[in-house]
């Protein structure tokens, strides 16, 4: 069997570098090449979760990839015996390791979905729920694809931008939180030519080949109002040409039961008409509790607690506000601090001790998990200044399942 450690040691692979003449001006960039172990590793493992769903050559290539891989770690075994465990890998039970993880794909799904721009896997935790599996997946981040295959048992791939639409295979449902990069061209054109050159394009290029019959993408608030809501329009436009008929809306954590004040824009699309229609971004307000979130003080690592003077800061800065417990305190780019009973939202680039617990120390990792509504049975493997990165780039997981009930109820 190759264990996870040795899953998980390979994922941190080395990148490759190769220099080539931009403007007339040589320069290094970065290849993840579709040799690497990394790509080769995560090729088989949807091999192993999609048997039933790869053409023929992607799974020839997939066992060659695993010869090739068991091979090295093995180079004692037959060939013969070792192209025979690899042609009945699954039976074998050879990559267990990535089957015996929280959130397993489901044995009888009811729909298909991919993963984009995947994270930590936020926004697929609702999806496999509702008993919907995964064919395809990708995130370009190492940390973020370690704990993505800790979780779920599949090596996403990296960047989006190397693969072809065609060897993603068919889907019903589309899911990306895609970046939102600034748009170069932005107000000179309209369309579908707008959106090169951002991550828009890549799910615009896979809707295009692929049509899914309905969509989920979530992103930032200041999407909408980006560049006096252009942005927001072409991308809407976009979806239009492709055939989507959409609705959105800016939804906040703090209403489905997280305390985290957290506003993303949700978007969803379907292709027939009526299912939008019938489609509402209407919830019942679910009630939140830091309490319920915080772990035991005993449980909390001495590292977490803030220096003596940041404390007597703080108190200082609060002297005639209402202060209470549990509360989180939370300092803004002007220095104000509020004692609030939730989180402002995890941010990945705010200083570590712009939420504090009570005054006094920072979110543990699993605190932070609990903020994004990430169930206690998933597996933190990274460090914790990972964790905290990871949070900050993820969904809120209660909002996305709210979503997705209805979603699942229209295709």
């Amino acid at each position: 069997m190759i264990t996870k450690e040795q899953i998980l040691n390979i994922l941190n692979y080395p990148t490759k570098t190769k220099t080539e003449i931009v403007g007339g001006k040589r320069v290094t960039v970065n290849v993840y090449d579709e040799e690497s172990h990394y790509n080769r590793l995560a090729m088989i493992s949807h091999f192993l979760h999609n048997t039933d769903l790869l053409k023929g050559e992607e799974r020839e290539i997939a066992i060659e990839f695993m010869r090739d891989h068991m091979t090295t770690i093995h180079p004692e075994g037959e060939k013969e015996n070792t192209g025979m465990a690899c042609e009945n890998a699954v039976q074998y039970s050879i990559f267990q390791e990535l089957f015996d993880v929280p959130f397993p794909s489901p044995k009888n799904p009811k729909f298909t979905f991919i993963d984009l721009f995947a994270g930590i896997g936020g926004i697929r935790i609702p999806f496999g729920e509702l008993e919907g599996k995964c064919v395809f997946s990708s995130e370009w981040d190492k940390a973020a694809q370690i704990t993505y295959t800790s979780n779920f048992g599949e090596i996403p791939f990296g960047d989006i931008t190397k693969i072809n639409a065609d060897f993603i295979p068919h889907h019903d449902i589309l899911l990306a939180g895609f970046p939102c990069q600034a748009f170069s061209i932005m107000g000179k054109m309209k369309g579908f030519d707008d959106t090169r050159g951002t991550m828009f394009f890549e799910v615009a290029r896979i809707l295009d080949y692929h049509h899914p019959k309905a969509i989920l993408l979530e992103n930032v608030k200041q999407l909408v109002s980006h560049d006096g809501g252009k942005t927001f329009k072409i991308i809407l436009e976009t979806l239009a040409t492709l055939g989507y008929h959409v609705k959105w809306k800016v939804l906040n954590a703090l209403d489905f039961g997280l305390p985290q004040k957290r506003e993303r824009v949700i978007i969803v699309g379907f292709l027939d008409e009526s299912a939008v229609n019938n489609f509402s971004f209407d919830f019942e307000k679910q009630p939140y509790s830091l309490e319920s979130i915080l772990e035991p003080e005993e449980n909390i690592e001495r590292s977490l607690i803030a220096s003596d003077e940041i404390q007597a800061k703080r108190q200082r800065r609060v002297q005639g506000k209402k202060v209470f417990y549990p509360s989180i305190w939370h300092e803004n780019k002007s220095g104000n601090i509020s004692v609030l009973p939730y989180a402002c939202a995890l941010r990945t680039g705010a200083s570590y001790n712009y939420l504090l617990v009570n005054g006094y120390r920072r979110p543990s990792s699993r605190e932070l998990l609990r903020l994004q509504g990430f169930p206690d049975n998933y597996n933190i493997v990274v460090s914790h200044s990972e964790i905290r990165r990871q949070t900050g780039n993820s969904v809120a997981v209660p909002m996305i399942r709210a979503v997705a009930s209805k979603i699942i109820q229209l295709i």
